[in-house]
C-alpha cells in the first residue's frame, strides 16, 4: 500500500467524510488517495486559510475530529490563522502539510531553504499546536498519526499537525508492520476531589445572589445533558458566555442576558451584583471579566472549574480573589454534583430572580426607539432575524461589530447553534466556517453573518459556495468600514478614522455586484420597514442566496465598556453597605463607562 493510500484510510477510519484542500506539488499524492478511499472525498476552497478555517468549523458542528490539507511552504504557512482559531478555542483538528523530499530537506547545512517551496513548518506551528512533528520514516505513520488524533481529542483538546515529505507520501509500506501508538499510561481527565464538591455545595447552599456562568467548556466535554439537570436541580440564574449562548434559550426563566466588555447592562448587573459566581468551563478572559480581573464581581465568591490548570493558576498572578478552584472536565464535575443535588439546602432567592427580571425589562438591548428610525438599525436587523430564524439553524458570525450586535441582541431558539472563533476572533472566518458546517450538516442551509470588512478577507469562496451548490445564506452588515475599529478610534484618538474607512484608505466594492457575478440571488435592504419580508425571503429561498444590509456608519455597539476600564457596576440590589465596603460603585445606569 503506497503511504498516500494509508493516511487517506486513516482518516475515513476516524470518521471523517470531508477534507478541506488545495492543491500543490507536495500534497498531490495525498489528495488522490483521497479521491479513491470509499467514504470519504476532497473539497477545494479558494485559499489555504479558508481550508483550515472549514476544517475548523466541520468539527465544531460534528464534535469529532476536522482535517485540513495543504502542500509545503506557502501553502502551509496560509493555513496559520485558521490553525490559531481551533487552538484558541480547542477545537480538536488534524492538519496535514506535505513537505519537500527528504532528500532535498536543507538538514543542518545552515542554508535557509534547499528544496523548492522549503519551510519549517513544524516549528512555526509548534506554539500554536498540541503537537507538530514531521515524518522522517515511512515506517512512523500509523504511530503518529494516532499519536496525533489522541492529543488533539485528550484532555483540552486542540489541533495537531502531521508533516509528510512527498516521498514519504509515496513509499511502500506493509500496514501490519507498522508500529501502533499506545499511551504510556490511559490518559484520565482530571478528577475533582470529594472535599472540593463538599466545598462547593457549601458554597451553593450559603448563597443568597448566585450566578452560575456556562462556557463553550461545557459544549467540548459534550456536557449539555449534565448542565441541564444541574440547571433544573438547583434553579440558580444562569450567565453563558458567547460561546455557550446556545446553551440556553432566550426564553428560558433562568437565562441571563450577555455580559461582559461587551454585553448587556443587565447581564452585567447580575454578575456584578452577584455573591456568588460559580463559572464551569470558561477561562473568563477579559472580555468577560474586563480589563482588571480584580473588579470582576468584587463582592463575590468565586469558583471555577476549568480542565486546563494553567488557566486556574492564572487568576492569583492576575490579581482575582478566588474562593474554589476545581481542575476538572465540566462533564466530570456536573455528574459529580448532579449526584450529590439532593443532600444541598438552598437558600430562597426569589427576590434576587425577580430583580434580574427587572433588569432585563428595564434595559433592553432593542428599543422601542431603534424600531422608529428609517435606516436598517443593527439591533432590530439581529432581533427581526431571531424572530425570523427557525429552530435548530445554525448560524456562523464574522467578527467586530457584527459579532458584538448578535450576541448582544439575538434570541436563540431551540436546537439553534451560534458558531464563531470566539477566541482568535478573526476577520473572514464565518464564510469558509459556514462551508465546513454546511458539509457538516450534509449540506443543509446555514446562515452566515458578516461583514463588509470581514467579507472582504475571504471573498473569494463565495465562488465556492456556488462550484458546490452550498444552500448558505449570507447576511452582510455593510456599514462602509470597519465600525469596532472606528469606535475604539473614537474613545482613544479624537474620532480620526485611519485606515478604518473607505475615506480613511480602505478600499470596497460593490457588493451586490460581485455576489452577482458569481451567480448569487441577491436581496438589497436599506430600511427597518422591510427587514422581516426581506429576511424571510433570504431564509426561504433556495440554495445559495446573498443579501446586502445597509447600515449607516455612525451605529456603535452600545453598551460597550471601554478598553482598560473595569466593568462598572450599577443599582447593588441587597447589603449595600456590604457593597460599599468593597468599593462597589454606584451610578445611574446610562453613566457606565461605555
Amino acid at each position: 500500500m503506497k503511504l498516500s493510500d494509508y493516511v487517506a484510510h486513516f482518516l475515513a477510519k476516524e470518521g471523517i467524510r470531508h477534507v478541506f484542500t488545495i492543491s500543490g506539488g507536495a500534497s498531490l499524492h495525498l489528495i488522490h488517495s483521497i479521491e479513491s478511499m470509499p467514504g470519504i472525498d476532497y473539497v477545494c476552497p479558494q485559499h489555504e486559510q479558508a481550508a483550515s478555517m472549514a476544517a475548523d468549523a466541520y468539527s465544531r458542528v460534528t464534535g469529532k475530529l476536522g482535517a485540513a490539507i495543504s502542500t509545503s511552504g506557502p501553502g502551509a504557512t496560509n493555513m496559520i490563522t485558521g490553525i490559531c482559531c481551533a487552538y484558541y478555542d480547542s477545537v480538536p483538528v488534524l492538519y496535514i502539510t506535505g513537505q519537500v523530499a527528504t532528500f532535498r530537506d536543507k538538514k543542518d547545512s545552515g542554508v535557509r531553504q534547499m528544496g523548492f517551496q522549503e519551510t519549517d513548518t513544524v516549528e512555526i506551528c509548534k506554539p500554536i499546536t498540541k503537537y507538530a512533528v514531521k515524518i522522517t520514516s515511512a515506517a512512523r505513520i500509523r504511530f503518529e498519526l494516532e499519536k496525533a488524533v489522541h492529543i488533539a481529542k485528550s484532555q483540552r483538546s486542540g489541533p495537531v499537525l502531521v508533516d509528510i515529505p512527498d516521498d514519504i507520501q509515496r513509499t511502500e509500506i506493509d500496514p501490519d508492520q507498522l508500529e501502533p501508538f499506545v499511551p504510556d499510561r490511559k490518559t484520565e481527565s482530571p478528577l475533582a476531589q470529594g472535599e472540593e464538591i463538599d466545598k462547593l455545595l457549601e458554597l451553593l447552599s450559603a448563597s443568597k445572589r448566585p450566578v452560575v456562568i456556562l462556557g463553550w467548556g461545557v459544549r467540548l466535554s459534550k456536557a449539555e445533558a449534565e448542565a441541564q439537570k444541574f440547571i433544573d436541580s438547583i434553579d440558580f440564574p444562569v450567565a453563558l458566555t458567547w460561546g455557550a449562548t446556545d446553551i440556553l434559550p432566550f426564553d428560558h426563566p433562568l437565562t441571563v442576558s450577555s455580559f461582559g466588555t461587551h454585553g448587556t447592562r443587565s447581564g452585567n448587573f447580575a454578575v456584578q451584583n452577584a455573591d456568588l459566581i460559580f463559572a464551569i468551563g470558561t477561562r473568563l478572559d477579559t472580555h468577560e471579566a474586563g480589563s482588571s480581573l480584580s473588579s470582576f464581581a468584587r463582592g463575590a465568591k468565586k469558583i471555577i472549574a476549568d480542565v486546563d490548570l494553567n488557566e486556574l493558576n492564572k487568576f492569583k498572578k492576575m490579581g482575582m480573589k478566588t474562593d474554589l478552584l476545581i481542575h476538572s472536565d465540566a462533564g466530570i464535575l456536573l455528574r459529580a454534583i448532579n449526584r450529590k443535588m439532593e443532600q444541598v439546602r438552598l437558600q430562597d432567592i426569589s427576590d434576587w430572580k425577580v430583580r434580574i427580571v427587572e433588569w432585563e425589562k428595564k434595559y433592553p438591548i432593542c428599543r422601542a426607539e431603534h424600531y422608529k428610525e428609517k435606516e436598517v438599525n443593527p439591533y432590530v436587523f439581529v432581533e427581526t432575524l431571531s424572530k425570523e430564524s427557525k429552530e435548530k439553524d445554525t448560524f456562523f458570525v464574522d467578527t467586530g461589530c457584527s459579532l458584538a450586535w448578535v450576541m448582544q441582541a439575538f434570541k436563540c431558539k431551540p436546537g439553534q447553534r451560534l458558531f464563531h472563533d470566539f477566541n482568535n476572533t478573526s476577520m473572514g472566518y464565518a464564510l469558509p466556517a459556514s462551508i465546513g458546517a454546511c458539509y457538516a450538516l450534509n449540506k443543509k442551509p446555514v446562515i452566515c453573518i458578516s461583514g463588509d470588512g470581514s467579507l472582504q478577507m475571504n471573498i473569494q469562496e463565495l465562488a465556492t459556495i456556488i462550484r458546490h451548490e452550498l444552500p448558505i445564506k449570507i447576511f452582510l452588515l455593510n456599514n462602509s468600514g470597519y465600525g469596532m475599529i472606528q469606535q475604539t478610534q473614537d474613545q482613544w484618538l479624537g474620532s480620526k478614522y485611519l485606515a478604518s474607512t473607505v475615506v480613511g484608505g480602505l478600499a470596497f466594492p460593490d457588493f451586490l455586484k460581485v455576489a452577482r457575478a458569481y451567480g448569487y440571488k441577491t436581496i438589497d435592504v436599506s430600511t427597518n420597514e422591510f427587514l422581516p419580508e426581506k429576511i424571510s425571503e433570504v431564509l426561504n429561498s433556495p440554495g445559495p442566496v446573498f443579501c446586502n444590509v445597509r447600515i449607516s456608519s455612525e451605529h456603535r455597539v452600545i453598551p460597550q465598556v471601554k478598553f482598560g476600564s473595569p466593568i462598572e457596576d450599577s443599582e447593588p440590589f441587597l447589603d449595600k453597605e456590604e457593597f460599599k465596603k468593597d468599593m462597589i460603585v454606584e451610578l445611574d445606569a446610562g453613566s457606565l463607562k461605555r
